[in-house]
């Protein structure tokens, strides 16, 4: 097995992308033979990061996000960035149920289910400059290969 591999995407925030990089770092995964918990928490964790980026962090306005995953050994690495208007207050927005978008039904749990199905979460964000959310997660499953 290859100790350590990378890809980087970019693409357009558009909510239709969601879907598109969720597949993408799953198929990237795929070569650690993760179970299927280990799979869905990662697809869930970068669906979130990839939807906050398309809602709050273009607010509606055209622009990129690129995810760059890697892998060295079992430990996947994942990092979502935009270019967007950033994070005023990145404690408040991390807090459970805490939303900027109500209207639009937003249930304040992005970084909530982030935090609970990565094994780390690192949020870094500056206002007008945009966002960069890191997460990793051991896959476990990985140990056995050989």
């Amino acid at each position: 097995m290859k100790k350590k591999n990378e890809i980087t995407l970019i693409f357009d925030s558009s909510s239709e992308n969601e879907g598109l990089a969720r597949m993408v770092v799953a198929a990237f995964l795929t070569r650690l033979d993760p179970t299927v918990e280990e799979m869905a928490d990662v697809k869930t964790a970068v669906s979130e990061a990839v939807t906050n980026a398309v809602i709050h962090g273009y607010e509606g306005r055209e622009g990129t996000i690129t995810i760059h995953s890697r892998i060295e050994g079992n430990v996947l690495e994942i990092e979502v960035r935009d270019q967007g208007v950033g994070i005023p207050d990145i404690q408040k927005a991390m807090e459970p149920l805490y939303t900027t978008k109500p209207e639009l039904e937003r249930s304040g749990m992005g970084f909530a289910f982030m935090e609970a199905f990565m094994d780390e979460l690192e949020v870094q964000s500056e206002k007008g400059t945009g966002t960069t959310v890191r997460m990793k997660k051991t896959i476990y499953s990985a140990l056995n290969l050989s």
